[in-house]
C-alpha cells in the first residue's frame, strides 16, 4: 500500500501544481488581453458586460478537483492503523494479545506524571506536618 498511496500523493500534488500553474497563466493571459482589446481579432474581443477572466476553463476546475481527490485517497490509503477510542476496546485488545499492555501509557499509570503537582500526596505531607510526624 505504501507504493500505491505514495505513487496518488506524487501524481496528485503534480496534477495540483499544473493546475494551478493553468490558472495562472488563464488568469494573467485574460488580463493582457483585455487591456490590449485592439490587439484581438473582432469574433473574440470580449464584450463590456463580461470579464473574460470570471470564469476558470472546465478543465482547470476539472483538473483541480481530480488532483485534491487523488490526494485525499492517497493519504487515506497511506495513514497508519487507527488506534482504539475506548477503555474497553483497548482492554480487550489486550486481553486477547492484539494489543500491548504498555503501548506508551506507562507514565499514567506509575503515578509520576510528568507537569502535574501530586495533590493527594502533599496533603498527605501536610496533615504529617500538621500532626508534628513530619518524616523529612
Amino acid at each position: 500500500m505504501a507504493f500505491a498511496s505514495r505513487s496518488l500523493l506524487v501524481i496528485g500534488t503534480l496534477l495540483l501544481i499544473h493546475a494551478c500553474y493553468s490558472a495562472h497563466e488563464h488568469a494573467s493571459l485574460s488580463t493582457s488581453l483585455s487591456s490590449a482589446p485592439s490587439l484581438l481579432p473582432a469574433s473574440i474581443t470580449p464584450s463590456s458586460k463580461a470579464t473574460s477572466s470570471a470564469t476558470l476553463p472546465l478543465d482547470i476546475s476539472l483538473e483541480t478537483l481530480a488532483s485534491v481527490l487523488l490526494i485525499c485517497v492517497g493519504l487515506v490509503l497511506g495513514a497508519e492503523e487507527l488506534r482504539p477510542i475506548s477503555w474497553r476496546v483497548w482492554a480487550g485488545n489486550v486481553q486477547t494479545g492484539k494489543g500491548q499492555a504498555g503501548e506508551g501509557y506507562e507514565w499514567l499509570e506509575d503515578g509520576k506524571r510528568k507537569g502535574f503537582l501530586d495533590i493527594r500526596g502533599q496533603r498527605e505531607e501536610f496533615a504529617n506536618w500538621a500532626r508534628g510526624k513530619d518524616e523529612s
